[in-house]
């Protein structure tokens, strides 16, 4: 689960003063049952987060669907007890948060169960393209994906601007010397680079904005040389949910789709108010 230090800055944001509206209109005392539920069908994520968040604020809790369970429209994924203004002080926290995080699992899963029927070894992959890494990254695992790097500091990546300062081989040669527990990946967009990073030592190559043609041919390739086996191979860049099976059916290891973050469509969930306690 996200931390609750993370989460609770959301609500400061929210109401930095407090609900004026419900300080204003709900008696201070008044208890009330509410319920979340589905309004799609998807993969529910974000229910331990919303459930830390009700809890921490003193309203009980119960989980009715777990993260990463499939949901129906109509499922009452949680049920509340408590303050009234309690409730709708987190309430539009907790949905965002789980409207966000399960719209990324449920495309994450569709994208993986289309991509497993073509190439069950291929895996999907998120990247960096987000500001909300904590919980976009857990809602991709949730999925059934890989979160990929979570920071700047988890890996080695080696991209077109840093060979645009040092040269391949030479990056490689340093990214290995700096330590030999990070794992080393370099961008390239050649069938020539593909070569010298493999032939460098790189232990994953990200084939960048290449078309399905020139992957079988760089992978092909590296398979006549003998480095096939060496490298992990990864491919990402103008691949959509149009075109990821074109992709899929390659010999390849990692697909990554900023796609996954930076367009996510908000599942939805809603929170309603069922009668006073």
């Amino acid at each position: 689960m996200v931390p609750i230090e993370y989460l609770l800055k959301f609500i400061h944001e929210d109401a930095p003063f407090g609900d004026v509206t419900s300080e204003a209109v709900i008696p201070a005392g008044m208890k009330v049952k509410a319920v979340i539920i589905a309004k799609q069908n998807g993969i529910i994520a974000g229910v331990e987060e919303a459930k830390a968040l009700f809890e921490h604020f003193g309203v009980k809790a119960e989980v009715k669907k777990r993260d990463g369970e499939d949901v129906k429209k109509g499922d009452v994924i949680l049920e509340l007890e408590g303050n009234a203004r309690l409730i709708l002080l987190v309430e539009r926290t907790a949905l965002n948060i789980m409207g966000r995080m399960s719209g990324i699992a449920t495309e994450v899963k569709r994208l993986t169960e289309r991509v497993k029927a073509m190439n069950p070894k291929v895996r999907i992959a998120g990247t960096r393209k987000t500001l909300l890494k904590p919980l976009d990254k857990r809602a991709i695992l949730i999925g059934g994906g890989e979160p990929h790097r979570f920071s700047l500091s988890d890996a080695i990546l080696i991209k077109d601007n840093h060979l645009a300062l040092v040269p391949l081989k030479d990056a490689i040669r340093r990214a290995k010397e700096f330590s030999i527990y990070k794992v080393v990946e370099v961008e390239v967009e050649t069938l020539e680079d593909a070569l010298k990073a493999a032939r460098a030592g790189a232990d994953v190559v990200m084939l960048d904005n290449m078309t399905p043609r020139e992957i079988a041919e760089t992978v092909e390739a590296l398979r006549r040389e003998g480095l096939r086996d060496r490298v992990k191979i990864e491919v990402s860049g103008g691949i959509t949910p149009e075109n990821i099976t074109e992709y899929a059916k390659l010999d390849i290891d990692v697909i990554s789709l900023g796609y996954l973050t930076h367009s996510v469509r908000n599942f939805d969930v809603s929170l309603e108010i069922i009668g006073k306690a």
